[in-house]
């Protein structure tokens, strides 16, 4: 008969050890979803924070691009051939391309305003604007600096350009196209062959 008297206690025994089975596999479950969680989280992150890196790595060669093609004295004399030849960045400086640059479409100069002679800046170190001057602009007043011809023409004029320059990396296919707008002061000769 003692034997019989165990008998309830050895079922909730049991029992609890079931219940605490059952808890135990609930936590589990909890802290294996919590670890998918984070990882999940930490993964977008990682994603994020590649495109950003893509993205900034594109806009960086679209800008070295751009510059590279407003330094050049080509630009304002022949765009259709500056953009017919694609720009090659090496962002990096191990010497490979990383980036091909495109001008699509070539630079357009969409406005020309001549520059009277009375506006050149002739004192300036590099006498840039003397290319500027006629053959019989070249008569200075001995005080000033300036030009003796007074308010005519220069032969040069200031035009204002739109460059758009397009890339695409070819990993991650991200596209970007940035378009600049920029000044330069060129002959009135190329400004009147290359602007509306």
């Amino acid at each position: 008969m003692s034997h019989g008297r165990f008998a309830p206690s050895r079922r909730r025994a049991a029992r609890e050890r079931g219940a605490t089975l059952v808890i135990a596999l609930i936590m589990l479950v909890a802290l294996a979803l919590l670890a998918v969680r984070a990882f999940n989280s930490g993964t977008t992150n990682l994603r994020i924070v590649g495109n950003t890196q893509v993205r900034q790595e594109t806009l960086a060669a679209v800008q070295a691009a751009i510059e590279a093609t407003i330094s050049s004295s080509q630009f304002t004399k022949d765009p259709a051939a500056v953009a017919g030849n694609p720009i090659l960045i090496d962002l990096d400086g191990d010497g490979v391309t990383d980036y091909t640059v495109t001008l699509s479409p070539a630079p357009v100069c969409y406005r020309k305003k001549v520059v009277a002679t009375a506006a050149l800046d002739l004192t300036a170190p590099a006498f840039k604007d003397r290319n500027c001057l006629g053959p019989t602009q070249t008569d200075f007043g001995t005080d000033s600096d300036t030009p003796s011809a007074g308010n005519t023409d220069s032969m040069c004029a200031n035009t204002d350009w739109n460059v758009r320059a397009v890339v695409t990396d070819a990993a991650t296919k991200a596209s970007v196209a940035i378009n600049q707008g920029v000044t330069v002061r060129v002959l009135t000769t190329d400004a009147d062959n290359n602007c509306t």
